[in-house]
């Protein structure tokens, strides 16, 4: 029977196959044909200690026992109390207020409309959102907006609000600092960008130190700095949170994707002090104006918490660094195999760009390269002509020589 399914980023005209996964383990998923696939991308990047960890699972379990669901509004609940405690104390000191979504996308909305609302609390007339070019934040009207325009949102431009853009940072990222200068300068409410690495842009690399400078610029300014961790953040870069990197603590941070383990959707809003008092007031009508129905659900908020556990007691760090390493060697490798080029690596994710005429992201390299993976059970998602791996942790030797004869194997048929 056909399925009624409408998956996302997938064009069904070309009627591509869509493998059913049956269960997965560690860093790797099994299908219904019982094939035994790698997950290189950590399942669009969210899972960090490898599929079904027992703690997580555990902890999900327990709760399903207690408490499946509870209004947030006004109410609330032992897990997400502890996710929010544990939070603040793994996080940067300054940052001391916890606002619970659903998604990287949403957390993004609540950080813009925490922004907005800073200003309009204060009676300061600041609207302007400055982002970075190349940027991805999610799929709703206030990320798209303040993302990369193009093929990805063209049919819905007339949604979009106006935002000022910074270029990447090229070399010493001059040409980036002045036109960030010159934007705060004007009055802006807010600078969002992702730091050190742009995700969907292309696995963009740029240095911890044009990411200092761009926050200085903004302390400068007194313009809100707004750090989109959702892909960077629970040590993707190589440390817990990439700003570290910089030594930068931003006015407010979004974080996802790994907060559980990749297990169950949920996202924050981390925010400073002062940024939650623009809202406290025995006015009504200045308090915070953002919710969804299953804001800090508790069965996420138990493997949120699960999750913090593990980034306590066991040695991820440790792991981190070992995964880099192989990342690392790989790419010395890649880097002499004919038609791969621009080889980079930003702790445990390592991209490689195919030598190509044409690489933008409607060409057919992408989907050509991703069915060569596919038939060679391993799931890579090429962008454009960038491929990337950044899979769990838990990625053994002997899996991560598979993830890359089978790059290898796809670059040279394409290219032959």
């Amino acid at each position: 029977m056909p399925s009624s399914v409408w998956h996302p980023f997938t064009q069904h005209g070309l009627q591509e196959p869509v493998p059913l996964v049956t269960h997965a383990q560690g860093a790797a998923l099994y299908t219904a044909d019982g094939r035994r696939v790698l997950d290189a991308i950590s399942s669009w990047w969210v899972t960090t200690h490898g599929h079904c960890h027992p703690r997580i699972m555990e902890a999900v379990r327990t709760q399903t026992e207690k408490l499946d669901q509870l209004i947030f509004a006004g109410w609330t609940h032992e897990p997400a109390e502890q996710v929010a405690a544990g939070l603040v104390e793994i996080m940067p000191r300054e940052l001391t207020r916890v606002f619970f979504s659903d998604s990287g996308s949403t957390c993004v909305e609540v950080a813009l409309k925490m922004a907005l609302g800073f200003w309009s609390n204060r009676g300061i007339d600041r609207q302007r959102i400055i982002v970075m070019e190349h940027s991805y934040h999610g799929d709703t009207i206030g990320a798209m907006s303040i993302g990369e325009r193009g093929v990805f949102n063209k049919p819905y431009e007339p949604l979009l609000f106006d935002v000022a853009t910074v270029p990447f940072p090229e070399g010493d990222g001059a040409a980036t600092l002045e036109a960030l200068e010159t934007h705060c300068r004007g009055g802006a409410a807010a600078f969002i960008v992702e730091p050190l690495l742009l995700g969907a842009g292309g696995m963009l690399v740029y240095s911890p130190d044009i990411l200092r400078a761009m926050a200085e610029i903004c302390r400068r300014h007194d313009v809100l700095f707004i750090a989109d961790e959702v892909m960077t953040g629970w040590g993707r870069t190589g440390t817990l949170l990439a700003c570290e990197q910089a030594g930068v603590v931003p006015d407010i941070l979004c974080l996802a994707k790994g907060l559980t383990g990749g297990s169950m959707p949920l996202a924050v809003t981390m925010a400073r002090e002062e940024i939650f008092m623009a809202h406290w007031s025995t006015d009504r009508a200045r308090m915070f104006y953002h919710s969804s129905s299953y804001t800090a659900n508790p069965i996420a908020c138990a493997a949120a918490v699960a999750n913090l556990a593990i980034w306590r007691e066991e040695p991820v760090l440790e792991r981190i660094a070992a995964l880099g390493a192989r990342q690392q060697a790989m790419l010395d490798r890649l880097a002499h195999v004919p038609g791969i080029v621009n080889p980079r690596r930003c702790g445990t994710v390592a991209a490689v760009d195919v030598e190509v005429t044409d690489g933008g992201y409607l060409s057919n390299l992408a989907p050509r390269l991703m069915a060569l993976f596919r038939e060679a059970d391993v799931l890579l998602r090429p962008l454009g002509n960038t491929i990337y791996v950044m899979p769990p942790y838990c990625l053994d030797d002997a899996d991560h020589a598979l993830i890359e004869a089978a790059i290898v194997r796809g670059v040279e048929t394409v290219r032959g």
